[in-house]
């Protein structure tokens, strides 16, 4: 999100500024011209907060070179002065790009959030003590302006939220849950423990998939080059000669005629697809189809489904009160669970069950049948003995440990495809390459 800064004069000549956080300058436009008719005034300028870097002079003459994020390159050259600098340069940067931090700095910072606020650390003093000890410059930036937000009295699902581009959608949302829920140690604590186990599985797929992925590259590269230009000149060699090809090379010879004369086309059916439906899974109908299909998938959909039961048990967990349905609660860990369809399922067939008609927790969620049979019978144990809390948590390790083994093994599963793979087309290279090794064909003249 990009800040700006407007300027404008009421009625009586009284001027007034405001600030508003969009996505571009065009949305600051329409946002603030609807802002402007509604409170009637006369706007006078909109300003967008960039990056500016400056040069300054110390009084012993050390050079001082820095950066600083400002509406306007007066202002920084103002700032600058005041603080008793000399000849001090300001230029507006040409690259006003700001780098995602990676994934190991952001969980990082959960992690040790966490174990700080456990120790009672308070919030703020925690933020400046991570702000000092973090290299990162994007994650030191980000936290101070966390750090800066929240002083200002901003609310923390809006500071957060602003980060999510950097932080990730999920933990953005997280810590702005833990803001607002009483216990800040515990989201941030199952935050952390759930971005380190993704982090994991991650880091095992690099490793697992390394090696076959360039391997897979290269033969891909070289099965190729064999089929669109060595084995074309040997099999048409062989063919200008009048002779009949054995079965396998003429396969062969016309495979690789079909691919080089329709190249445009195949790269067009491989390529257009993809992106038409990757385009279409940005948009918010997209989304929901797409979690409706990632639960059902087979082998990997069942993990997806789990993980997401597993997200919206921890975010209960941790905000579940005791008291009551918790409505909001509910709404909350449905939103955290990344699966737009469940997300729908739940607030438009759980919720409206329990407010409208007054049903229980358990038989609405068992309704919105997004939530496996195990899920639903410890749901209803919890409920029954008024532990609802506890099992909550109960699933998601639950759901934890098994999602880990199973990941593990679909790992393991895909070295074997891959292997497989590799063999089958380097056997059926071998095959006919041995093809057109043995064919002799007959030379104009040579007798039968």
């Amino acid at each position: 999100m990009a800040e700006f800064r407007y300027t404008g004069l009421t009625p009586q000549q009284k001027r007034i500024t405001g600030y508003i956080e969009v996505k571009n300058k065009n949305e600051a436009k329409s946002r603030i011209a609807l802002l402007s008719r509604q409170k009637g005034f006369t706007l006078s300028s909109i300003q967008k907060k960039s990056v500016y870097l400056y040069k300054v002079r110390k009084q012993a003459g050390q050079l001082i070179r820095g950066e600083q994020e400002a509406y306007s390159k007066e202002e920084v050259e103002l700032a600058l002065r005041r603080m008793g600098f000399d000849d001090v340069h300001v230029e507006k940067s040409l690259i006003d790009f700001r780098m995602k931090p990676p994934q190991g700095d952001v969980i990082t910072f959960i992690r040790l959030s966490a174990d700080l606020l456990r120790e009672k650390l308070p919030f703020d003093e925690i933020l400046t003590l991570l702000e000092t000890d973090i290299s990162n410059k994007s994650m030191k930036k980000i936290i101070k302006e966390i750090l800066n937000d929240l002083k200002d009295g901003k609310d923390g699902e809006e500071v957060f939220n602003k980060q999510a581009n950097f932080l990730g959608k999920f933990p953005a949302k997280m810590l702005g849950v833990a803001s607002k829920s009483g216990n800040m140690a515990e989201v941030y604590e199952n935050t952390a423990i759930f971005l380190e186990r993704v982090h994991e599985f991650k880091k095992s797929i690099r490793s697992a998939l390394l090696m076959p992925s360039i391997t897979m590259f290269v033969l891909l590269g070289a099965v190729i080059f064999y089929i669109g230009y060595i084995f074309p000149e040997t099999a048409e060699m062989f063919a200008s000669f009048g002779a009949e090809l054995p079965p396998m090379t003429q396969a062969s010879l016309d495979l690789s005629h079909f691919l080089t004369g329709n190249i445009i086309w195949i790269v067009l059916i491989l390529l257009v697809p993809p992106l038409i439906l990757f385009r279409l899974a940005l948009t918010k109908k997209g989304q929901i189809i797409v979690g409706k299909f990632s639960i059902k998938m087979p082998i990997i959909g069942p993990i997806l489904h789990k993980t997401s039961i597993e997200i919206f048990c921890r975010v209960f967990n941790s905000m579940y009160s005791g008291s009551g349905e918790n409505i909001e609660v509910i709404r909350t860990a449905a939103e955290a669970c990344r699966n737009k369809y469940m997300e729908k399922r739940i607030k438009e067939v759980t919720i409206p069950m329990m407010v409208r008609e007054g049903k229980g927790f358990v038989e609405s969620l068992k309704q919105a049948d997004i939530f496996t049979e195990n899920a639903l019978t410890r749901f209803n144990t919890g409920a029954e003995s008024g532990t609802l809390k506890k099992v909550s948590l109960q699933i998601a390790r639950y759901y934890e440990k098994e999602s880990k083994y199973k990941m593990q093994a679909i790992v393991d599963w895909i070295q074997v495809f891959v292997a497989l793979i590799i063999m089958l087309v380097m056997t059926l290279l071998t095959v006919v390459s041995s093809e057109t090794a043995v064919f002799s064909p007959k030379m104009p003249g040579m007798g039968m």
